[in-house]
């Protein structure tokens, strides 16, 4: 998979690949730390006048919504990592290069608060100084959405974060995040901005 760094802070992105006529949005690319986040790309395609569009992921909802970048606007950055997480299963894998390196049982969404499913990607990435807080260690911001919650800090949006209680991991605890137990999350503590994380049931 390819992320989509803008060029610059703000991003034009149409509901399909033609002119400004068709402009959806205008992006800031940037994360709350002022960071900017590469966009997840869904698909490529080059129109019969040679200019060449990306079709993108949006960090917005609905979930799996997307549109499309003019490629000149934007530069590839190749992403190597990618975490899956199987809510049945109750676990997050994490590959580098295509390589399983790590494995852990998570916690998962409770029944009324499910952990949404689709393909999303990480914008942004916290540590915390007190790891026995309600997010742990770090939290990486995801670029999806609580189907139920929109009431909640940031939106609703979901997250990988840390949890000091050892019994969380297996369970179905939370209100839509995934909680990894603070040591085995150190393993996730350079995970890239971009990265593209496939949630399924």
């Amino acid at each position: 998979m390819f992320g989509a760094l803008s060029q610059d802070r703000y991003l034009d992105v149409r509901g399909r690949p033609s002119g400004s006529a068709d402009l959806r949005f205008r992006f800031d690319t940037t994360n709350d730390l002022g960071r900017k986040v590469p966009f997840l790309i869904a698909d490529t395609l080059t129109r019969l006048n040679g200019s060449s569009w990306l079709k993108v992921y949006l960090p917005i909802r609905p979930n799996d919504g997307t549109g499309w970048v003019h490629a000149e606007d934007v530069r590839l950055i190749p992403e190597r990592q990618e975490i899956v997480v199987d809510l049945s299963e109750r676990r997050l894998e994490h590959f580098v290069g295509g390589v399983l390196v790590d494995r852990f049982h998570v916690g998962v969404g409770l029944p009324q608060t499910p952990t949404a499913t689709g393909t999303f990607f990480v914008v942004v990435r916290v540590r915390y100084a007190d790891p026995s807080g309600s997010y742990g260690s770090m939290a990486l911001g995801l670029s999806g959405f609580s189907d139920v919650l929109t009431e909640w800090p940031g939106g609703g949006r979901m997250a990988i974060h840390g949890t000091s209680d050892p019994s969380d991991p297996g369970h179905a605890v939370s209100h839509g995040c995934i909680r990894v137990f603070n040591p085995d999350l150190e393993a996730l503590r350079h995970v890239p901005l971009g990265t593209p994380v496939i949630i399924k049931r």
